[in-house]
């Protein structure tokens, strides 16, 4: 069953006013190894996630993000400062952007039956056709910061700043059967695993962290998902 996967960071001797500059930090790891560089969407969250939204901003990432000043705001620095112009200690900030990762596809090249004919189907074009295709997704990844008292103080959980990658099923292709994880399926899981780790090594060596904590809301470890799912086809 797919899991909701989290990174989650502390910072030794944290000071809440520094969070704008220290959400930067992350981000810009996060865009260089992405290669995407710009925010897609910020919102500011009072008290609880039960809240409605006190600030939420969409921004414009396509050609025009080149062209129209206007857009200048999904700048990274541009996108915190703006969300965080009033900094309150009961509040998230919660910034999205996105990465590109492996997903898998079935191939969609239709089997013309002809039910005139007495003919077989080839298996070799039937198996052609149910063929799995690998291809590069954009996914949505969430970083959040917490302010202290947001949320009864549940930074002490979930970190003072939290990375939200969404369900796991990226690194774990759940939605393929145990037989369709052949040698191409591995290699492009292993890629996404690999741009997972390099993010969180990134972070570990130039964010001035304490401590980091890689978990699923279920509370298996994804590393041993990863290996029983693997056990299971090899």
């Amino acid at each position: 069953m797919a899991d909701q996967l989290y990174l989650s960071l502390w910072f030794p001797n944290f000071r809440f006013d520094t969070l704008p500059a220290t959400m930067v930090s992350v981000m810009r790891q996060f865009a260089l190894i992405s290669g995407e560089k710009r925010v897609v969407a910020a919102s500011v969250y009072p008290i609880s996630f039960t809240e409605a939204p006190t600030y939420q901003r969409i921004y414009v990432n396509d050609d025009r993000a080149e062209e129209n000043l206007d857009t200048s705001g999904s700048i990274i620095e541009n996108a915190v400062a703006e969300a965080t112009e009033q900094l309150h200690d009961d509040m998230a900030y919660e910034f999205e952007m996105r990465w590109k990762l492996w997903s898998p596809e079935l191939n969609p090249t239709p089997i013309n039956l002809d039910i005139d004919s007495d003919n077989d189907i080839d298996p070799e074009y039937e198996s052609a056709a149910l063929d799995t295709l690998w291809k590069l997704q954009p996914a949505t990844v969430r970083i959040l910061g917490f302010g202290p008292q947001f949320d009864d103080s549940s930074f002490d959980q979930n970190g003072h700043i939290r990375i939200d990658f969404g369900l796991d099923t990226p690194w774990l292709a759940e939605t393929l059967e145990d037989e369709q994880l052949d040698e191409d399926a591995t290699k492009h899981i292993q890629q996404n695993v690999e741009m997972l780790l390099a993010f969180t090594l990134s972070v570990e060596k130039n964010c001035g962290i304490s401590s980091r904590l890689l978990w699923t809301e279920s509370g298996e470890p994804l590393a041993q998902k990863l290996i029983d799912r693997l056990q299971r086809v090899n």
